[in-house]
């Protein structure tokens, strides 16, 4: 049975160490392949063989957290946490002041039975989920970061009581100590999940394009109708200023439609009748009528929103050395407090400073900022690069893209408009009129853009295209097939050269000026010994933005190659033009692959651009597959970037984005690493005061968060 996945959404988990349980609990669960956690967006995907939802939730909740059926992606921001951070911070402030005080000068200090009354609501209350999740933890026999706050402020907590009793209130205490880390770890989790929340900010966009009713027009008359009850086929009716709710053709009207939130296109597109339209654009003066080509979860915007969530829930490769880490780090971090505690207490006599240098270890010590640090920065990456027309699939693309050396580019469709027209026919035994009805003929039931020209061609001579039998198309040569009693193939140079055993005479390329980026096809006769009788040439203009991206590439130190179909003459006077390095022309649809195989070398990715199905084997051979959004879906399903705009230069977009949001997991790492391995030490050694170890604690982890915010700020050369 095939693997199924299942997304979960997961309560509790605060720190790296609480993904590492989660995972091995859904791991034990028979049937689970395989099952992958992300801190960020606080969720959890499962692969299984079997339907496991109930086992899977219960697995969760055995290892001490919450969980259900995942609904929505957007982390949850609770509006009770503010008013416990608002208390928290109202009850430690007394406590804390006369530590501020002693700085100008002043030494004073609360009675012991008023800090114990304003620590106690802090500790208990406020900090009762910390004992909670610790408890649950330890029922679990794992370690995380509720349960090193749990211990060092109830260390501070009880060590503070104690001295009260013990000195009848004359001893100083340390109720500021548990109380103020516990506000300032309150906060900090508060401060991390809203800004989690603008992190998905990308996906609650998008989300909000689809309105939720839509004109439907039956009988001739306009209803209103929740979009959920529209179907393929409907009529819809759009009016200037109302977002477009389904996509599919205009029959009627003509308008400028904004497509930005959608694909990045910066300016409004012109629509008329035959254009296609896509669901969640804002149609801006005209009114359109247009036919229902695809709803609910086929929508193109639909598929952008999963695409985008399965990329920012994905875990990265980096991350694993992460996980390995987060496995041993709380209990760890427990052992170094204990020998703080017991070195301090017998080298120096004073139990009080003992317990307040382990007090320090356990709360500086933060898991949360190396479980956030790779999430944090592809959710953001992700998001940003999503707004601006480019989806990424998966992490694992988003973590190869930025060490590409080699771009290997298709050339109908990706580099040049994919559009091309039938410039000239040449036939000798034949006329050019009966060559052009024949090849309609053969191309009538194709969708190629080769056969779009040859019909356009003909429609447009109002000629009457005969009927053809037993037409086959052979994937990468061309097409065969019976035409008013004869047989014929619209072919390739390659597949003629192969049919007719030679270059055919009187209709060689050399021998016929004109531009030499010109595609042909042959027209051959079939029937006794195959030769040929027609030649068609086909233009094709050469993208925009082509030459600005071969010139950016370069500009990085990446190598640019173009694998193409098409005749060799047509692909290097391209290559000619937009100064790519090396072509690789006629090749096959199978042969791709091998091409861009032949690329590759070790530690030099190959990242390779197509449209088309026949690019799609090519997609997957390469690192990371880009495909353009203009082409076919099975182009787009294979690769692990799709581009929504044809425009080249978000090629290096894509690659730019990447690169950036490896450099913020890269930060956030050496940060989280770092902060760890300076403050431990430091703590232990009595240099840090608990107070200032809670800050740091919680600074740790919000700031994590806040650096790959920076993402956002991000805009591609391509707009």
């Amino acid at each position: 049975m095939a693997a199924t996945p299942l997304d979960l959404r997961v309560e509790g988990m605060t720190c790296a160490s609480c993904v590492a349980r989660v995972e091995k609990a859904l791991r034990r669960v028979p049937g689970v392949v395989d099952a992958s956690v992300n801190l960020a967006t606080e969720t959890a995907t499962v692969v299984a063989t079997q339907p496991v939802t109930e086992a899977a939730i219960a697995a969760i909740r055995k290892a001490g957290y919450e969980a259900a059926v995942r609904a929505s992606r957007e982390p949850p921001v609770s509006s009770s946490d503010a008013w416990e951070v608002g208390i928290a911070a109202a009850l430690s402030l007394p406590l804390v002041l006369p530590m501020f005080a002693s700085l100008f000068g002043a030494h004073w200090m609360l009675p012991a039975w008023l800090q114990l009354v304003l620590a106690t609501p802090v500790q208990f209350v406020i900090g009762a989920r910390f004992y909670v999740a610790a408890f649950k933890a330890l029922r679990a026999r794992a370690g995380n970061m509720d349960l090193l706050v749990a211990l060092g402020t109830s260390a501070a907590y009880f060590l503070s009581v104690w001295l009260a009793f013990a000195s009848r209130g004359e001893a100083h205490l340390y109720f500021e100590a548990s109380a103020v880390v516990i506000t300032l770890v309150r906060l900090g989790k508060f401060l991390e999940a809203r800004a989690k929340r603008r992190a998905t900010q990308a996906i609650r966009a998008l989300s909000e394009l689809r309105p939720e009713r839509a004109r439907v027009l039956r009988d001739g008359l306009e209803a209103d109708v929740a979009i959920e009850s529209i179907s393929m086929g409907d009529v819809v009716v759009v009016r200037p200023g109302e977002r477009i709710a389904v996509d599919g053709e205009v029959t009627e009207g003509e308008s400028h439609v904004d497509e930005s939130l959608v694909t990045g296109e910066s300016l409004p597109v012109v629509k008329a009748p035959g254009s296609r339209v896509t669901g969640g654009s804002m149609n801006s003066d005209g009114r359109l009528i247009v036919r229902t080509l695809a709803v609910g979860a086929e929508t193109t915007l639909a598929r952008i929103i999963r695409r985008v969530e399965s990329a920012q829930a994905a875990k990265a490769p980096v991350q694993r050395l992460v996980d390995r880490v987060s496995e041993i780090f709380v209990p760890i971090i427990v052992a170094i407090a204990l020998v703080t505690l017991v070195a301090w207490g017998v080298a120096g006599g004073d139990w009080t400073v003992a317990t307040l240098n382990a007090v320090a270890v356990l709360v500086i010590a933060c898991p949360c900022a190396l479980g956030l640090a790779t999430p944090a920065a592809i959710m953001a990456g992700t998001g940003v690069a999503a707004s601006h027309g480019i989806l990424i699939k998966d992490a694992e693309a988003l973590e190869i893209a930025h060490r590409v050396r080699v771009v290997a580019l298709d050339k109908t469709g990706t580099i040049t408009e994919g559009k091309p027209t039938l410039a000239d026919i040449s036939a000798t035994d034949i006329s050019s009129h009966d060559a052009l009805r024949i090849a309609a003929a053969l191309q009538s039931g194709s969708e190629h853009p080769l056969a779009r020209a040859v019909l356009d061609r003909a429609r447009a001579e109002s000629m009457a295209i005969p009927s053809a039998s037993s037409v086959r198309a052979v994937p990468g040569r061309g097409v065969e097939g019976g035409v008013e009693g004869r047989r014929y193939a619209l072919a390739s140079e390659r597949w003629t050269q192969e049919l007719t055993g030679d270059t055919p005479r009187g209709l060689s390329p050399e021998s016929v000026p004109g531009p030499g980026a010109r595609t042909r096809s042959w027209l051959v006769a079939l029937d006794g010994k195959p030769a040929a009788i027609a030649r068609l040439e086909f233009g094709d203009r050469v993208k925009e933005g082509a030459r600005a991206l071969v010139e950016e590439l370069h500009a990085k130190g990446i190598r640019v190659v173009l694998v193409s179909g098409d005749n060799r003459a047509a692909a290097e006077a391209v290559a000619s033009e937009i100064g790519i390095d090396e072509v690789h022309a006629e090749v096959l649809p199978e042969d791709k692959a091998s091409v861009v195989a032949k690329l590759r070398a070790p530690g030099a990715p190959v990242a390779m651009v197509g449209d088309g199905i026949n690019d799609a084997p090519a997609l997957a051979a390469a690192d990371v597959g880009i495909a353009m959004g203009s082409g076919t879906d099975v182009a787009m399903h294979t690769a692990g970037i799709t581009l929504m705009r044809g425009d080249p230069r978000l090629v290096a977009d894509a690659l730019e984005i990447s690169r950036r949001t490896y450099a913020k997991i890269r930060q956030n790492l050496f940060w989280a690493f770092v902060y760890n391995v300076v403050g431990v030490p430091l703590a232990a050694l009595g240099w840090l005061d608990p107070v200032i170890a809670g800050a740091a604690m919680a600074f740790s982890s919000v700031s994590v968060v806040t650096n790959a915010l920076l993402l956002r700020r991000w805009k591609p050369r391509a707009n």
